[in-house]
């Protein structure tokens, strides 16, 4: 069970980094940037699993870092 770790100001910055994460995927995508698609697909994976994971992060009230034992002000 999670047990929640963040506050509102938490959530919100979980949610903003994570749509910015996911926005930087399919923008990489669409634009076709960099030109490489060996490096494209995996960094725009890359950045699509962690911004969803931070929406996971926002949603639930949890961080992973926090339940690791790091504290680090807002």
């Amino acid at each position: 069970m999670l047990t929640p770790n963040i506050d509102r100001r938490g959530r919100i910055a979980r949610a903003i980094s994570g749509a910015l994460c996911l926005a930087a995927a399919v923008a990489m995508l669409v634009f076709a940037w960099p030109a490489s698609g060996a490096v494209r697909w995996p960094v725009a994976l890359l950045l699509a699993v962690f911004g969803g994971f931070q929406l996971f992060e926002a949603r639930k009230s949890w961080c992973v870092m926090r339940a690791c034992g790091f504290r680090a002000p807002m």
